[in-house]
């Protein structure tokens, strides 16, 4: 389960499986090896059911699947048979993972062993505090109006609820502050392979199509974590835009699949899985 020189570190996010032509796309993930970890950076569906099946068929396929939430799987729809609401949510759908072998961001951060490793994969969970700002904004109520003004409004707003913390900001500041701690007492030299559903810097944000939907996707208190740690990668999903990027020598990358009228149109540059590890830039190599 540590990975040996045969396997390799995959990646994908936004999986989307409510929608058939997404749900095609997620049993065609097959590993190269029976070595192969799978990570799977959020928004596999919107309910419970739709979750379970993708996560059960992929953690059968790989040897080890890893997995953090998006927005999507945090949002309540009244037609899911889980109608549990904010951090009760999240700790339904871990314990759903663990039933299932899936690593979580609850559990003891893996270390790769195989190729290009050693790496310790830490997935994440940290929400977004609207700091994010659009331009034109000093704010938050400010760049909050903005995107109701525009009618560019996150159906986070109405689905994905902070319960038990008064906002989806102090849910946000708690998860921040403890991740924070966790990482800060990590006693080896071994390198990180960051994963969170959001971009841990606000550069991606830069090319949205909607500049205001961009204080939907992070915070701020997350912009020096790459240079703070020993980070080799980082690996997010949520802007529906896969690249790679690379910020103060950190590759970062966007594995999301997205909804078909997205991927139909671009197709799939960079395939339905990126390999993280071993990389595929020798630069990269810590």
């Amino acid at each position: 389960m540590s990975g040996t020189a045969e396997g390799k570190l995959f990646a994908t996010s936004d999986l989307h499986v409510g929608y058939s032509q997404n749900r095609e796309i997620v049993e065609r993930l097959v590993p190269e090896s029976d070595d192969d970890w799978l990570i799977v950076a959020g928004d596999v569906g919107e309910l419970a059911e739709q979750i379970e099946w993708a996560l059960s068929l992929l953690s059968k396929r790989f040897s080890r699947v890893l997995w953090v939430p998006g927005n999507h799987e945090l949002w309540t729809p009244s037609q899911d048979s889980v109608q549990l609401r904010g951090d009760a949510r999240y700790r339904h759908l871990v314990e759903l993972c663990r039933g299932l072998g899936v690593v979580t961001p609850e559990d003891p951060y893996p270390v790769w062993e195989g190729a290009g490793g050693p790496a310790r994969v830490a997935p994440l969970f940290l929400l977004y505090d609207y700091s994010f700002l659009p331009p034109g904004t000093s704010n938050s109520t400010e760049a909050l109006k903005k995107a109701y003004d525009t009618g560019v409004v996150c159906s986070d707003e109405f689905l994905l609820h902070p319960d038990p913390y008064p906002s989806r900001q102090d849910w946000c500041e708690a998860r921040v502050t403890e991740t924070e701690k966790r990482l800060e007492v990590l006693d080896d030299d071994i390198p990180l392979v960051l994963v969170n559903h959001y971009p841990l810097v606000r550069q991606p944000t830069d090319v949205l199509y909607y500049p205001v939907f961009a204080q939907w996707c992070g915070t701020e208190r997350t912009a020096d974590w790459h240079r703070r740690f020993r980070v080799s990668a980082v690996v997010y999903g949520h802007l529906h835009i896969p690249r790679r990027t690379r910020y103060d020598g950190v590759p970062f990358e966007e594995v999301s699949i997205g909804y078909p009228r997205e991927w139909g149109k671009r197709g799939h540059p960079h395939g339905l899985m990126r390999q993280i590890l071993p990389p595929l830039d020798p630069a990269d190599r810590s």
